[in-house]
């Protein structure tokens, strides 16, 4: 018999907690225990889903269904999106084992045993609560005949129509196509036996309701695009090209096919969760939804494994789970695509049997509805869903196969001139080929980023200096000025006493825009109305605040007396090693951050120096930025010597300056010198003045690739990174300074190529090791020479470690073979 397990959950909030109620009872008849527990306030749970959700919706898909908001050169690694879901994993379970939900744990294992098949349903109007991962449970995962599904707080019984056929009917509909492998589905429909399929094709509002209002169907089946409202309240589905549908449109039609027995409804397409949270007030019995953008290939899989094992005599809830399952073995190419299949259920209805669904039930039955899904099982588990289902999304390494025929004995008995023939030729190039393959796969992977990166940084320190940042003035505050402070009391490195006469003395200079570049995340103090009356007014200063991860590090609010037009924010980002390489110029901070500012603080500043010389910010029909002539391509996963990178947001390589050193390329006065009158007026006029710390004792210090005399990483000052920030934006737009840059892939693979084949040739020509050794330093020198002028002369990074890699390994192969295998003498 299968057990009914309900989790009610109260009104409640992850900030307050929520009561909720178990209720455990036998399938169709009424509890026989009930216990109430909490669960207690968690507010770091939705940051962690939040921050999931995020990163999988930043992977690698090819297109986005939609209604979702295009993600720009947004993409997220693998990893990342598996380390984010085991750590939400981790404290959704850490949540369920708090001592005040114990009661309700205990109650579950006293009563239910590891065989019994249980139906597990969660209650709750909370779309928060309903978004998690409720199958990742501890109690969940134990019980392998158990699955999840969620129902909305208000339900009814519904009574069907009798039914006058055994066949399944199926109404089908195939929505916009845009994207979407439709014609794949249909086949696979076509291929059910003992059912009755209508297509609608992109059909009009008209001829959908129409079919649901004139006929009895067992499944709704759609395939198409569709979205949900990011409330949940509602969902839209794309029935074709130009026209959309939310449920309530649809909803006396609806009402009608449900009262004539529609008993299961399947929305194989994206971010469905809000379509199912719609269709529960129609009281339709089942749905099955993608809760997230699903690729084609993860919905094809499993559809295939639903289907096999419904049909072959499983459960409704038992064939979900086992379908959901088998999807983990597509994990490696789809991240956590076996989080995305959820049952929103009627609590009101018990889910029927295939053979129930076959044979229908007549009228006034409540409670026995059909989960028939109309997909046809086949070799390729296709389906029809909706959506961005994209087959390849993630792309595939290809493999290089090698034949190893034996050579023929007169090849191997003649002399050395004849073993320098084209055969041998033909197989030497094919060792090139493996070799700069295998080379090109393990760099795709990131095993060589690290080696990349460290030889970036010693051609970037062999660069030779540039003329001073003359249209930037950093106004330093020292150790001796936050001391001078001391009786102003300040609550950081400058006080709002010190600040007021800061600004009202660059005032007086007229610069072009001024940077603050302070945490400030508390008002003015009230008893300076003219620093309030300053940071309201003056409309060239630009503040900054910080977004931050919220699961590693909580933001910093902006000052509240500036508009949000003039925050910036502060977010780096950072390498492994901690070292700034990259530029962020925007991205989209999430929901739950105090900082809400799109553009970085030297974007906001950068910007308005240009809207002087009458440059404004354009983007080009790939969503790249352009300012003036000057195009800013965003970094991708795998950029240069970058490999699977977060590369989220709109990021560019940091082109530093250098004037003897990172420290001086930029004039620097102290507040100090500001206050006393010892500036010169021509030196702040017409420039951007940023005000930061350099003081020790505030940590506030970034690590860059220069080192400094005595070997060690060279780190500056926030304030002094913001300026090199500044500065890249303004010589690349003004001066045409070049912005760095990599080549594409392509150009990548052929550069290793080439070198591995020259290594092959080499090895295959030069007679005596002592003069290979030699060539070969020499070449790793030029290759390192190269290098260099490509970066110096075109600001390009070419890759230097793979092609040295895949030299060494193809000689070392190549002379392995010509002697194994040609009976050549050379010595490997």
């Amino acid at each position: 018999m299968t057990k009914l397990v309900v989790l009610k959950f109260g009104k409640g909030s992850f900030e307050a907690g929520f009561p909720v109620t178990l209720q455990i009872g036998e399938e169709n008849s009424r509890p026989e225990t009930e216990v109430i527990g909490e669960l207690p306030p968690d507010q770091e749970l939705p940051l962690n889903f939040h921050f999931w959700q995020a990163i999988y919706r930043h992977l690698d898909f090819a297109g986005r269904p939609k209604g979702l908001p295009k993600l720009q050169k947004a993409i997220s690694s693998d990893g990342e999106c598996f380390q984010a879901a085991e750590k939400l994993r981790d404290r959704l379970n850490q949540w369920l084992q708090s001592e005040s939900f114990r009661c309700i744990r205990e109650k579950w294992l006293e009563k239910l045993q590891k065989y019994d098949q249980i139906r597990v349903i969660l209650q709750t109007e909370d779309y928060q609560l309903q978004k998690l991962p409720w199958h990742l449970w501890e109690l969940i995962e134990r019980y392998s005949n158990a699955e999840i599904a969620l129902a909305a707080p208000s339900y009814e019984k519904v009574s069907f129509l009798s039914k006058s056929t055994t066949q399944v009917k199926i109404l089908a509909l195939l929505g916009d196509s845009h994207g979407v492998d439709i014609a794949t589905d249909r086949l696979l429909l076509e291929e059910l036996p003992d059912t009755k399929i209508h297509f609608l094709v992109e059909p009009s509002c008209e001829d959908l309701t129409d079919n649901l209002w004139q006929q009895n169907w067992d499944i709704l089946f759609f395939a198409g695009h569709s979205s949900s409202h990011s409330t949940g309240e509602t969902g839209q589905i794309y029935i074709n090209q130009t026209e959309t549908l939310t449920i309530s449109q649809l909803k006396y039609a609806l009402k009608q096919a449900v009262e004539r027995g529609l008993k299961l409804a399947i929305f194989n397409s994206c971010d469905g969760l809000g379509l199912a949270r719609e269709f529960a007030s129609l009281q339709i019995p089942q749905l099955i939804v993608m809760r997230e953008p699903v690729p084609d290939r993860v919905a094809q899989t499993f559809l295939k494994h639903f289907l096999q094992a419904y049909s072959g005599g499983q459960s409704l809830y038992l064939a979900v789970r086992i379908a959901r399952e088998r999807l983990q073995g597509l994990d490696g190419q789809f991240p956590c695509a076996s989080w995305l299949p959820v049952i929103y259920q009627n609590l009101a209805e018990i889910p029927p049997s295939w053979h129930e669904l076959g044979i229908g039930h007549g009228a006034n039955r409540a409670g026995e509805q059909g989960s028939h899904c109309g997909l046809g099982v086949s070799p390729s588990g296709a389906s029809g869903v909706a959506g961005s289902r994209e087959e390849n999304s993630f792309p595939l390494h290809p493999s290089v196969r090698r034949s190893d025929s034996p050579l023929p004995t007169s090849v191997k008995n003649s002399t050395n001139k004849a073993k320098r023939s084209k055969l041998h030729l033909f197989w030497l190039i094919c060792m090139s080929l493996i070799t700069s393959g295998l080379v090109v796969s393990v760099r795709y992977l990131g095993m060589l980023q690290k080696l990349e990166l460290q030889a970036f940084d010693q051609l970037q320190q062999l660069r030779p200096d540039e003329e001073p940042e003359s249209r930037l003035l950093v106004v330093t505050i020292t150790e001796e000025d936050v001391q001078l402070q001391s009786q102003e009391k300040p609550q950081g490195s400058l006080s709002d006493e010190s600040l007021l006469k800061l600004l009202k003395k660059l005032e007086a200079h007229q610069p072009q825009a001024i940077g603050l570049d302070i945490y400030r995340d508390r008002p003015a103090k009230s008893d300076l109305p003219e620093l309030q009356k300053y940071l309201y007014n003056t409309k060239h200063l630009i503040s900054v605040c910080r977004v931050s991860d919220p699961l590693s590090e909580p933001g910093i609010k902006p000052p509240p007396e500036i508009s949000s037009e003039r925050l910036g924010f502060s977010d780096l980002v950072l390498d492994p090693d901690n070292i700034v390489r990259r530029h962020l110029l925007a991205l989209t901070p999430p929901p739950s951050s105090p900082c809400k500012a799109s553009y970085s603080f030297s974007v906001q500043l950068a910007l308005r120096y240009l809207a002087a010389n009458n440059i404004s910010l354009e983007f080009t029909s790939n969503g790249a930025w352009k300012l003036g002539k000057t195009t800013f391509k965003p970094l991708t996963a795998h950029t240069g010597g970058y490999q699977r990178i977060d590369a989220s947001g709109h990021q560019i390589l940091l082109n530093y300056r250098s004037h003897n050193s990172l420290q001086t390329f930029v004039p620097q006065v102290t507040l100090t010198e500001v206050l006393t009158g010892k500036v010169n007026a021509s030196t702040i006029k017409n420039t951007i003045v940023l005000i930061g710390t350099t003081a020790q004792s505030f940590q506030d210090y970034s690590s860059t690739p220069y080192i400094t005399s005595e070997g060690a990483t060279e780190k500056i000052p926030g304030v002094l990174l913001q300026a090199q920030m500044i500065s890249q934006l303004l010589s690349a737009v003004l001066d045409g300074r070049s912005l760095l840059s990599t080549w594409s892939i392509w150009q990548e693979i052929i550069w290793i190529l080439a070198w591995s084949l020259t290594a092959s040739l080499l090895t295959y020509y030069i007679e005596r090791v002592f003069y290979l050794s030699v060539v070969t330093g020499i070449t790793i020198a030029s290759l390192y020479g190269i290098s260099l002028v490509f970066l110096i002369k075109w600001s390009i990074w070419i890759p230097l470690i793979p092609p040295i890699v895949s030299f060494i390994i193809t000689i070392i192969l190549t002379a392995y073979f010509m002697k194994n295998y040609l009976n050549l003498s050379k010595s490997a």
